[in-house]
């Protein structure tokens, strides 16, 4: 049967376009509409850096092969820059007309493409030449030019006219990545804010001695993608380092610039470039808006009301973690409940003499990690040490770099994965040793081993001593540490993981023809899947072919999304839900009614082509009782979400949940949840 799916960029647009309605809600305090602005604009940026280079390439490589194609993925591309020219006019629009108003009655004015008032020139010239004047490097813009824009750096083409009235064209930087990008300057009662780029267009004079005619900042967006061989066998860490220093070297994929700039000057300079195949993007008059975040506003009125992250306090607090999960499975859930118990875990292994080993897999770990602390501490105290350092992990190359050769140093054992398999499992191992019994601890989580984005990012960490899984987890790190990619054929004995490569894949589509045939002999049969992007084709059509069975299938899926729902003969009995709220959902769970006694698994692996085919994914059971009614519960919670979430339609529109039914705002009813079963424990 031919199924529909939904592109995967123009719903990745979708999901930021939903961002950007946050920004909009006015219910919201003005400070928090700003940090979605700020995180709609850093969502786009990436887009440039590592959507358009593919989108772009795959479109070349259609043209030569099927002229069809050619013409719908060229449409794609099309819808994607209508998609994008839409959203930003809604963005300028609120900005502008909506938000800055409010600032401004509270005694807050952000200068925003107007002139300075006079009462701040002075103290902002002041600040300029005693501060700015020095980071500013102008270069004149002509044929052979060696000027080269860095990856989204911010800068001014100016124009010039000298005596003889001969015009030059001078590219200025403009500091913002070494200088405060705003600039706060009070005058009686009311405080202004100026954007670093108008500091600087004030004083050009002070800069140029012949006379500015125009004056447009610009930026340039770089493809993002590392060139490594599938099969490098030299040192991987030296090798990606002499990448990185070429990343911001990369093609570029957007030349924004501000409205205004004449057509003749525009395609000087980018002839000059060598820009003729970029994307020629007409933005605001500012970029690189995700420094909105930045705003030197503290102020508690203009953001929300903070939700103090919770203490755990089921693990019995005179004794020890490693201990107490020996006993009984726990499952902590932040940013609801604080991560400390994580660090507990880590600390207790480096210092506990009857610890001998501990393996761990990171990805993406804090820039100030404890938990690599404690393990170099471990190293130190004579423990076998054994880290997969996952140092392609995107953008954060350079930081795992920097702690893997810390860890080295302290005599851990690095584990790298091969070139063209991403390790984004989330597990770490410990083995202790008691008389004469060897006692595996373990942890096993949704999200990376990072304390920072913990703050921030939903995820769920089991902590367990269960033996038969800890016994496939310790299998699992011995056949990373051969640094091999997995013959199609290999038999691992992974009766209880689920692990992509192996046996991931086939077990969820297992379980989903379970509930198929359930259905069909007149069981209950639910299937109800959360995670952050759903794009494999085999994995939808099976869930396609679920819906088609009669089996209700809920999906709450927070960023891409290729299923199409409500599609009669496809997906009538499917829906999406998307979540966007003050906390970035990213656990991934999965519930199978499987007649009445659920399954429950939870895990690192969303259900697109990377962590299918191309990297190694660990999912894992949850089989205490009481734990999987609490997930089971959040996950009602979700669906019953009429605040926050909204329904994807067959057009990949976020249409808003228009319900009687009480309101229900998941991710306030979890803390609260939470927070209850905190206080009467």
């Amino acid at each position: 049967m031919s199924y529909q799916f939904f592109d995967r960029d123009l719903s990745w647009l979708s999901f930021n376009e939903r961002v950007l309605l946050e920004a909009n809600r006015q219910s919201l305090p003005l400070l928090e509409r700003i940090n979605f602005l700020s995180i709609y604009s850093s969502n786009l940026d990436e887009f440039y850096r590592v959507r358009v280079p593919v989108m772009g390439a795959l479109h070349k490589v259609i043209s030569k092969e099927n002229a069809v194609e050619a013409v719908l993925h060229g449409d794609e591309l099309q819808q994607a820059r209508e998609q994008i020219l839409k959203q930003q006019e809604l963005y300028g629009n609120m900005l502008r007309n909506d938000i800055l108003p409010k600032l401004k009655q509270k005694g807050i004015h952000i200068i925003y493409d107007e002139p300075l008032p006079q009462p701040i020139i002075q103290p902002l010239t002041d600040q300029f030449l005693s501060q700015v004047m020095a980071f500013l490097q102008p270069v004149t813009i002509k044929q052979g030019s060696s000027f080269f824009p860095e990856n989204n750096k911010l800068y001014f083409l100016v124009q010039l006219e000298d005596e003889d009235r001969k015009e030059q064209l001078v590219a200025l930087n403009i500091p913002s990545d070494e200088l405060p990008r705003f600039y706060s300057v009070n005058d009686q009662e009311q405080r202004y804010i100026v954007f670093i780029d108008d500091v600087i267009r004030h004083n050009l004079d002070k800069v140029f001695p012949q006379k500015v005619t125009g004056c447009w900042s610009f930026k340039i967006t770089r493809d993002a993608e590392l060139e490594l061989e599938d099969e490098y066998t030299g040192d991987l860490a030296e090798e990606l380092e002499k990448q990185l220093r070429k990343r911001d070297l990369g093609l570029a994929t957007r030349f924004l610039y501000s409205p205004g700039m004449p057509l003749r000057v525009l395609h000087a300079f980018a002839g000059v470039l060598g820009l003729g195949e970029t994307s020629l993007v007409v933005g605001g008059h500012y970029h690189n808006l995700r420094d909105l975040a930045s705003l030197p506003i503290n102020d508690a009125s203009l953001k929300v009301d903070k939700w103090p992250a919770l203490r755990y306090t089921e693990l019995h607090e005179t004794r020890s973690v490693l201990d107490d999960i020996g006993t009984h499975d726990h499952l902590l859930h932040t940013p609801y409940q604080s991560y400390d118990t994580i660090l507990r875990f880590f600390n207790e292994a480096a210092i506990r003499p009857d610890v001998q080993e501990i393996y761990v897999s990171l990805y993406r770990v804090a820039s100030d990690s404890k938990i690599v602390n404690a393990l170099i501490s471990a190293a130190h105290n004579g423990k076998s040490v054994n880290v997969l350092v996952e140092l392609k992990a995107r953008f954060d190359e350079a930081n795992n770099i920097k702690w893997a050769k810390k860890l080295k140093a302290s005599g851990a054992k690095l584990i790298y994965s091969v070139t063209a398999l991403k390790v984004h499992a989330k597990i770490a191992l410990v083995k202790l040793r008691k008389a004469d019994r060897t006692l595996y601890r373990g942890l096993l989580a949704t999200g990376n081993f990072n304390e920072n984005t913990s703050r921030f990012y939903t995820d769920h960490i089991l902590l367990t001593g269960n033996h038969a899984l800890l016994r496939e987890m310790e299998l699992l790190f011995i056949f990373l540490a051969k640094k091999q990619k997995p013959a199609k054929a290999q038999v691992m004995p992974f009766k209880h993981l689920l692990v992509a490569q192996f046996n991931l894949q086939e077990r969820f589509m297992e379980m989903i023809d379970t509930e198929i045939a359930n259905h069909k002999a007149g069981k209950p049969a639910s299937v109800i899947i959360k995670m952050n992007n759903l794009e494999e084709e085999k994995l939808i059509s099976k869930l396609y072919e679920a819906s088609n069975a009669g089996v209700k299938v809920q999906l709450i899926v927070r960023s891409i999304c290729r299923l199409v729902p409500g599609v009669a003969g496809q997906s009538e009995n499917i829906t999406v839900t998307r979540i966007v709220d003050r906390y970035l959902e990213h656990g991934r769970i999965f519930i199978f009614d499987n007649d009445g006694d659920p399954l429950v698994y939870m895990g690192s692996a969303d259900w697109m082509n990377r962590n299918i085919y191309h990297r190694i994914e660990v999912c894992f059971p949850v089989v205490d009782e009481r734990l999987k009614q609490e997930v089971i519960k959040m996950m009602d919670l979700q669906l019953k979400d009429n605040v926050q979430a909204v329904r994807l339609d067959t057009q990949l529109h976020n249409i808003p949940v228009n319900t009687t039914e009480p309101v229900v705002r998941s991710q306030l009813q979890i803390y609260q949840l939470l927070q209850q079963r905190t206080s009467t424990i």
